[in-house]
């Protein structure tokens, strides 16, 4: 049985592949600074996206996406606009998004999406 961080790291493989086929860039893969981390950072259609990814395998404690506070919200924008300082990023729109990854018993997965999360 996986712990906690390794259902975390394979919720992010899972996301990371599905984007790349959906034609994103990944630019970062877990990117951390002090103030917080960040799941995901891609670019795609000349967009920068900060990507939160929740990974369920079940609804005992609601939908993945619903795990996401103000607070959490707060802590990835404010990593984000360091981030966009650090490497001078600042002509790029920008979007969060919350990628949901829900495994089931038999490893199956279902991915969603939720553009412009917060």
């Amino acid at each position: 049985m996986l712990n906690n961080k390794q259902k975390g790291l394979q919720g992010e493989k899972i996301a990371s592949e599905y984007i790349k086929e959906l034609g994103y860039e990944i630019l970062e893969n877990n990117y951390r600074t002090k103030k917080g981390e960040i799941d995901i950072i891609a670019y795609q259609k000349n967009t920068l996206i900060f990507i939160e990814v929740k990974l369920r395998n079940s609804l005992r404690y609601g939908y993945p996406i619903e795990a996401i506070n103000f607070r959490k919200a707060k802590t990835i924008k404010s990593v984000a606009l360091d981030y966009i300082r650090l490497k001078s990023l600042f002509e790029y729109p920008v979007r969060f998004d919350v990628i949901e990854v829900f495994l089931s018993e038999d490893r199956n997965y279902k991915v969603t999406i939720t553009e412009n999360a917060f």
